[in-house]
């Protein structure tokens, strides 16, 4: 009986090894994951998660306690479409000669990608993933859409908009999937159901200013905005994540939630200092992980340029060698000593700024010192009431000492801040001997980059400026355009563009 017993169990034994030996053989599907960007526009930091204590944005709070939340995400411009055209292709904006906003709109201002050159999306759609963008791109490069998303959506739909919300439910069978959805954020003021869709608007009594925006009242309405702003974007993050989930999608989905930039603001959007570049960065992985890789908080250096490399790692995608992006997550590459950002054109005003930050300081370097800060925007062509507010109150007299430094007629060609002692940027250390050192670092690193990556913000543009002086007209007041004028008088007519090419006209609101 025993010699029977045994022999039975030889025979399972050998009968489990046969099956571990066919299991360990055969192929498995191995899954990818699915990875959503939720990009807003125009949007501060200002959330509960990142400590902003007057308004609640519970939805976003839960992606950061599902994965990373990242405190030191800085663009690459400050600016909508040279960001996204960074960030959609991993390589800087000036390196492609994408840098000016609102660039290759027309067939005469047409500017190509290298053929080397794929954007995130093409990397992830030659990988085998379905493609979408559920709104606006953006890009200052020409290009058909099909070629990186698999899916037209409508250009400018966004999410939460009737009639043009994207429906999850087409995702069950197009997995796994590189999708964005773009949410107007910042920009949420603007619609006309903005204040009834506040629900509850943040006490304006309570807001608390930086020390470089005057406490008047139509400055602290627009600050408030942005909370409010930010709350209804929370509500549809919320919203996001809950199509996701009954969709049954959400289990192998990465999500990452980030800003094209910083808010319109003075010293803010278009400008290099923390406040244009500074945003918020969540990335919430829902799959199966430990609690204590969940809630984490991440304070080394991001740049804008690494969004769409991590995103290729954690998709096991290799990374093009061309892009100037890193992926976060891979160790080799370790992190990032400092972020460089740019500012050129912006719609009609010419400027070029560049500025490298690290951890502990920022320089910034300004090419045209003969130019205000506050040279005439788009803003002040839509007559937004806080910039008049903030001019309107220079002219009388009536900023202080931190508040006027802006309004000087003349910038100097350096700057340097030291962000811990300073974090507002506003004691300029230039031209402090006891920082000579230390500019010249800074200094010296940029003009390496600049040599390196061959920045194209060195080099005059013409079609761009052609383009920008038929659709504002006399608004374009710098004095590169007055050659133009001469050379091209049909130019004169602000409509030109309009009708000879049937462009819509560019506002940095669309």
């Amino acid at each position: 009986m025993n010699f029977f017993r045994s022999s039975i169990k030889l025979i399972l034994l050998g009968f489990l090894l046969v099956l571990i030996s066919t299991c360990s053989t055969a192929p498995v599907k191995e899954t990818k994951p699915n990875i959503l960007w939720i990009l807003l526009e125009d949007t501060a930091p200002l959330l509960s998660a990142y400590g902003t204590t007057i308004i609640s944005t519970p939805n976003i709070d839960s992606l950061a306690d599902n994965g990373i939340r990242f405190t030191n995400a800085f663009m690459p411009a400050p600016v909508c479409s040279p960001s996204r055209s960074s960030m959609i292709t991993g390589v800087m904006s000036t390196t492609l000669g994408l840098h000016n906003h609102h660039s290759a709109r027309t067939p005469e201002s047409a500017i190509y990608l290298p053929d080397s050159v794929k954007t995130i999306p093409e990397v992830f759609k030659e990988a085998g993933y379905f493609t979408f963008n559920n709104g606006k791109d953006d890009y200052n490069f020409t290009y058909d859409r099909k070629d990186l998303y698999n899916q037209d959506y409508m250009q400018h739909a966004l999410y939460g908009k009737k009639g043009v919300n994207l429906d999850f439910s087409e995702l069950k069978n197009k997995t796994p999937f590189f999708g964005q959805v773009q949410l107007s954020g910042g920009k949420e003021i603007f619609s006309r159901t903005f204040k009834e869709r506040v629900g509850t608007p943040v006490d304006r009594s309570k807001v608390e200013l930086p020390p470089y925006l005057p406490n008047h009242p139509a400055i602290i309405e627009e600050y408030a905005n942005h909370l409010d702003a930010i709350q209804i974007t929370d509500r549809k993050v919320g919203a996001i994540i809950e199509d996701l989930r009954k969709n049954g999608l959400l289990h192998n989905t990465i999500v990452f939630f980030f800003s094209d930039h910083g808010m319109r603001m003075t010293r803010n959007k278009q400008f290099l200092y923390d406040g244009g570049l500074h945003v918020p960065l969540i990335m919430a992985d829902f799959r199966d992980k430990s609690e204590t890789e969940k809630g984490l908080v991440n304070q080394e250096l991001v740049s804008g340029l690494d969004l769409g490399p991590t995103s290729l790692g954690l998709a096991g995608i290799e990374v093009p060698a061309y892009m100037e992006g890193l992926d976060v997550f891979d160790e080799k590459t370790g992190n990032r000593e400092y972020v460089i950002s740019t500012r050129d054109r912006c719609d009609f005003t010419i400027d070029r700024i560049r500025s490298v930050r690290s951890k502990k300081y920022k320089y910034i370097r300004n090419f045209m010192t003969d130019r205000p800060y506050t040279q005439p925007t788009y803003m002040d062509v839509d007559g937004v009431e806080f910039v008049k507010v903030t001019k309107q109150l220079h002219a009388e007299n009536k900023l202080n000492e931190v508040q006027s430094l802006f309004f000087s007629d003349i910038r100097p060609a350096e700057e340097l801040y030291d962000l811990e002692k300073d974090p507002y940027e506003l004691n300029n250390l230039a031209g402090d001997p006891e920082h000579a050192g230390r500019l010249s670092e800074y200094a010296a690193i940029l003009d390496q980059w600049i040599e390196d990556t061959n920045d194209q913000g060195q080099y005059p543009e013409e079609e761009g400026l052609k383009l920008m002086l038929g659709i504002w007209g006399d608004h374009a007041v710098n004095p590169e355009y007055e050659a133009l004028r001469k050379k091209y008088p049909d130019l004169a007519s602000s409509q030109f563009y309009l009708k000879s090419s049937g462009w819509k006209k560019v506002n940095d609101k669309d």
